[in-house]
């Protein structure tokens, strides 16, 4: 299994945004609920897309677009399953 920056990266952020958001719950001072809101934020605009983004990278977006070439492929295995 590669090691990527891009995933050490990913995991740190990840690790730091459920942090902030579990030391926000737990914790009793004036500024819990930004800590909270810092640990939702840092899912959201760098986790999840950075995560998204390591998943997808190689592959090819139109293998999951519904096209009329996928349809008609589809169509065809859907009549040859019921022939």
């Amino acid at each position: 299994m590669k090691i990527t920056v891009l995933k050490i990266i990913t995991l740190i952020l990840l690790i730091l945004s459920v942090g902030s958001i579990f030391i926000g719950y737990v914790s009793d001072f004036d500024d819990a609920e930004k800590l909270i809101g810092f640990g939702v934020i840092g899912l959201f605009i760098f986790v999840f897309p950075l995560f998204s983004y390591y998943r997808w990278k190689d592959r090819n977006v139109k293998d999951y677009m519904i096209t009329k070439e996928s349809l008609e492929k589809m169509r065809d295995y859907k009549e040859k399953k019921d022939a």
